[in-house]
């Protein structure tokens, strides 16, 4: 990646969690690592723990941002949050899956929030069967 790449990924990042904060969800930790994989930002509306994908494309992208959240990737979204789930021991908590995706336009960022953007599918779990009762 380049530093251009990494400077508008985290310009998006700061992006998302200001339209996210203007929405009324609380941050409560960004770029959760683990081996599983990463989930951006870790959010809180009222009871619901929300994890966010934040997506961001340079002027003139021809593929929006949520096109990039393949099964693949939200595969290891759910498998992150999967483990934030458990070290924090929130597996009673209500939780949804969002995409923020930013674009840069005319020099600016424009961020759209989609909540409930995607599912826990079944097969991101352990051995084939859904991981969260939610």
């Amino acid at each position: 990646m380049t530093a251009g790449h990494l400077i508008l990924g985290r310009d998006g990042e700061e992006a998302a969690a200001r339209l996210l904060g203007s929405l009324g969800l609380r941050i409560l930790e960004r770029n959760f690592r683990c081996r599983q994989g990463e989930v951006d930002l870790i959010c809180r509306q009222g009871d619901t723990l929300v994890f966010v994908e934040v997506k961001t494309r340079a002027e003139g992208s021809l593929a929006s941002g949520t096109d990039a959240v393949d099964r693949r990737k939200r595969s290891r979204i759910v498998k992150a949050a999967s483990q934030y789930l458990s070290a924090k021991e929130l597996w009673s908590t209500s939780c949804r899956f969002d995409v923020v995706s930013v674009v840069r336009r005319d020099g600016r960022l424009h961020a759209e929030h989609l909540p409930d953007a995607f599912q826990a599918e079944s097969d991101a779990g352990r051995g084939g069967k859904g991981w969260q009762p939610w």
